[in-house]
C-alpha cells in the first residue's frame, strides 16, 4: 500500500523504528505495537480510503479479526482530502471521529515574545526522562491514572529507545530544574523530521516557552539533523496552532481517524 498522507506516512515511519510491526494488506495496513498494546494509535488499520457506509461493520470485524486481542478499535484512513462528514458513518456506529491538522514547515523564524527564563536543552538522563512521565501526567490529568501511567511510561520507552538510536532528540524547556514544556523531533524519512508529543504544563502556558522551544527544536532539525521539511500534525481546535503558524508552520492536509475507546476509557 502506497501511503499518500503526509502524516500518517510519518506516524508509521517514527512507529517502525520504535518497533512497530505493520502488515500490508493491499488496501489497508495492520498496525500492531506488542510491547504497548494499549496504544490505541500503535495498534491500528490504516486504510487507504474512506469507505462506504455499508461498508463500516465489515471493516470494524476485520479490526477484530488482525488485533483480537484488541479492547478499542482505531482506523486511519489514508484520505487526506477527506473531511469529518465522510466519516459520518463511523459517528453512527458510536466511533469518535477526529481530523488533525498536518502541518509543515522548510524554514522558521523566532516567535514574536520568546521565553529567555528556561533552559533549553535535550532529555538525556534516566532523571529527565522521568520528568517526562510525569510532564505527560500532569498535561492530561483527566484519564484513569493507573492504566494510563503504565501506557505513558511504556511510550517514554519507545521514545527513548528512538533517541538511543541517534534518530533524532527529545527537547525540554526547564524553570529551575524541572521539565515543563517538552517535545520531540525525529527523522521520518529522506529529508523529513515528525515533531512528536508537544506538551507545556497547564500552570506555565501562556509564557512563550512552547513556541520557544519549537523555535528551538526547528533549528536542531533543518541544522543538524539536515531535514528539508518539518511536520507537526495539530488540533485544528486548540490555541497552540496559533503558535505553529507564528513560527512558521503552515497548514498541509487533514489526518482523518475514527476511534472507539474501551468502556472503562471513555467512562474515565
Amino acid at each position: 500500500m502506497n501511503v499518500r498522507s503526509l502524516g500518517f506516512r510519518t506516524d508509521l515511519a517514527l512507529l517502525e523504528r520504535a518497533g512497530s510491526a505493520i502488515e500490508d494488506c493491499g488496501d489497508h495496513l495492520v498496525v500492531r505495537s506488542p510491547s504497548n498494546p494499549t496504544f490505541y494509535w500503535g495498534n491500528f488499520l490504516l486504510i487507504d480510503h474512506v469507505p462506504a457506509a455499508d461498508r463500516v461493520d465489515a471493516w470494524l470485524e476485520r479490526f477484530v479479526a488482525a488485533l483480537p486481542a484488541a479492547r478499542h478499535r482505531s482506523l486511519g484512513f489514508d484520505a487526506p482530502q477527506a473531511t469529518a462528514a465522510d466519516l459520518a458513518a463511523f459517528a453512527d456506529r458510536g466511533l469518535d471521529v477526529d481530523v488533525a491538522t498536518v502541518m509543515t514547515a522548510t524554514s522558521v523564524h523566532p516567535p514574536a515574545h520568546p521565553n529567555s527564563e528556561a533552559a533549553y536543552r535535550t532529555l538525556a538522563s534516566d532523571g529527565d526522562w522521568c520528568q517526562s512521565v510525569e510532564l505527560t501526567l500532569a498535561c492530561n490529568d483527566e484519564y484513569e491514572p493507573l492504566g494510563h501511567r503504565t501506557f505513558v511510561e511504556r511510550r517514554a520507552a519507545s521514545n527513548r529507545v528512538l533517541v538511543e538510536a541517534g534518530d533524532g532528540a527529545w527537547f525540554g524547556a526547564f524553570l529551575d530544574g524541572t521539565l515543563v514544556s517538552q517535545m520531540g523531533l525525529v527523522m521520518a524519512g529522506p529529508s523529513l523530521a515528525r515533531f512528536q508529543l508537544v506538551e507545556t504544563h497547564p500552570d506555565v502556558r501562556g509564557r512563550g516557552l512552547a513556541g520557544t522551544l519549537v523555535h528551538h527544536v526547528s533549528r536542531y532539525g533543518f541544522d543538524t539533523l539536515g531535514a528539508e521539511t518539518l511536520v507537526m500534525v495539530a488540533d485544528p481546535e486548540y490555541l497552540a496552532i496559533r503558535l505553529y503558524r507564528s513560527v512558521g508552520f503552515s497548514d498541509s492536509e487533514s489526518q482523518l481517524q475514527a476511534e472507539r475507546k474501551p468502556a472503562a476509557d471513555r467512562a474515565a
